[in-house]
Formats: C-alpha cells, sequence, structure tokens
C-alpha cells in the first residue's frame, strides 16, 4: 500500500506516548510500500515535538534525518534540508520551507516581520529583508 503520512502518524511513531496508537502508526509505517511525508506534515511535526513535547532541535532532526533517510519514504528533500539547516541554526524549520519554497516559485526574497527568520536566512546563504 503507498499512503500520505499525517502529522499525528509521524508523532505517535515517534514518541510512542499511546500504545495502542505508536504501533498502529508504527506499523502503518513499516508496512507500507511509500510512505509520502508531505512539508506541511513535517512542519507540523517539528513543531509539535518542540512546543508540546520539548524535544530538543537537534533530537526532532535527527529524527526528521532517519525518516527522510528511509528507502520507503518520499519527502521533498531540498526543502526539508532548507528546513533542517535553519532549524539546526537555531531557527524554525517552517521559516526554511517557507524560504525555500519561495525562492523555487520565483520570490527571490524572504520577507518577514520575525527578525529571528530574516537574519537566519541571510546567514545560511539566502536573500532576506526585514518590514517594518
Amino acid at each position: 500500500m503507498k499512503i500520505t503520512a499525517d502529522t499525528n502518524v509521524l508523532v505517535r511513531a515517534a514518541v510512542l506516548d499511546d500504545p495502542t496508537q505508536g504501533a498502529l502508526a508504527v506499523a502503518a509505517l513499516i508496512e507500507a510500500d511509500l510512505v509520502v511525508a508531505p512539508l506541511p506534515a513535517l512542519c507540523e511535526f517539528v513543531w509539535v515535538m518542540i512546543r508540546g513535547y520539548k524535544r530538543s532541535a537537534q533530537e526532532v532532526a535527527a529524527a526528521l534525518r532517519t525518516l527522510a533517510a528511509s528507502a520507503s519514504v518520499v519527502v521533498d528533500r531540498p526543502a526539508v534540508e532548507a528546513g533542517l539547516a535553519l532549524l539546526e541554526s537555531g531557527g524554525d524549520f517552517a521559516d526554511g520551507v517557507i524560504a525555500f519554497e519561495g525562492r523555487r516559485a520565483g520570490g527571490g526574497v524572504f520577507t518577514s516581520f520575525d527578525r529571528d527568520a530574516v537574519a537566519l536566512i541571510a546567514a545560511t546563504g539566502g536573500e532576506a529583508r526585514l518590514l517594518g
């Protein structure tokens, strides 16, 4: 079976805090011929793991790298790497993904009111502009 993994499936498989759902999530991921992990689900995964489960950015980055390295898992690797670069630099995974997606679609300059995001995007090689 080919599946698209929702955020809650990824989280349950990673934290195993609910024995029944954790086992079902792990089984679904292992048994699938193909697992698609869309960018929105990955952005939510990072947010939930850091904010809700108080995991470190390093732990979450390692979990994402493990997931993406699986032969049966399909992710947008360039976008995930951009998100991981920002996450591992102290920023938000989603901001890295947003900046990457914007550049890929033709929007060369990441713009935001978030000083930290703008600084980290610029520090990791992207063009960024602080509004306001």
